[in-house]
């Protein structure tokens, strides 16, 4: 079996796992490639629906094209689509001039908020080790306290796919089927399924997106790649990190591990 194929496999089998044991769960969908991957991989786990919501945490800052994608393709796919914002820290001005704050605001207690109203046991989400050392700490299922904090020290062993329940009525789990993914097997997955994203990640005018979030935090590179193949065939001489445009990687990984600790995506 080649590589793709045994990750697909494997993720297929996570969010049914997730979904048998966990029950109340919602898929985290940013509208990037990889939580559409992700979204993508649910439909196939589930013959072609996703029969739980898709949960999207909107800071208001996104870019248009995503908004546009994300309204196209909820209708396209039938998807119950939930929008969480954090209205009051909006309404107050939190903004990227603050940007340890702002995310904690805008993304952290936005989910808080949105668990709390939903009562989700369980949340997907499509982070990779590879995009961030302090990701490289999680496991596929990770347990947050009613707090989302995470301890990252003491974190259950996965044995057998044995995989961990929340024990605490007001915690939750944090499942990651993507987690032993690469961001070249993510691009290797999209050209083989044909699968849609955000044409943001493609170049125009000599840039384009190569990892993307809020419109205030990211920054293109320098690119040509227009297609798929385009990308895939840049990856293989790059040096630079997949996340160096986005602004809070620039933090120190002190800064990011902080984050992660009180619940951050």
């Amino acid at each position: 079996m080649e590589r793709i194929e045994q990750l697909e496999s494997n993720s297929i089998y996570l969010i049914r796992e997730a979904a048998s044991s966990l029950g109340d769960i919602a898929l985290l969908w940013s509208m990037g490639k990889d939580s559409t991957a992700l979204l993508w991989l649910a439909r196939k786990a589930f013959f072609g629906e996703v029969p739980f919501p898709v949960l999207h945490i909107d800071t208001g800052y996104k870019f248009p094209e995503m908004y546009r994608f994300r309204d196209d393709l909820a209708k396209e796919w039938n998807l119950d689509l939930r929008v969480a914002r954090n209205e009051e820290a909006i309404a107050a001005g939190m903004g990227p001039a603050e940007r340890i704050a702002c995310c904690t605001a805008l993304k952290t207690d936005a989910l808080k908020q949105a668990v709390a109203e939903h009562g989700f046991r369980g949340l997907l989400l499509a982070i990779r080790r590879d995009e961030h050392g302090v990701r490289a700490k999680e496991r596929y299922f990770s347990p947050r306290d009613r707090d989302f904090r995470w301890d990252y020290e003491d974190q259950p062993l996965e044995l057998w796919d044995h995989h961990g329940s929340p024990t605490d009525p007001d915690s939750h789990v944090r499942v990651h089927p993507l987690l032993d993914w690469t961001e070249k097997d993510v691009w290797n997955y999209v050209r083989r399924e044909d699968m849609p994203v955000v044409d943001l990640y493609f170049a125009r005018g000599g840039q384009r997106y190569r990892s993307i979030g809020c419109l205030t935090c990211c920054d293109p590179v320098d690119s040509d790649a227009q297609t798929v193949d385009d990308i895939i065939a840049e990856l293989k001489s790059t040096s630079t990190g997949e996340r160096a445009g986005r602004a809070q990687d620039k933090e120190s990984a002190t800064a990011m591990q902080k984050l992660r600790a009180l619940g951050y995506m």
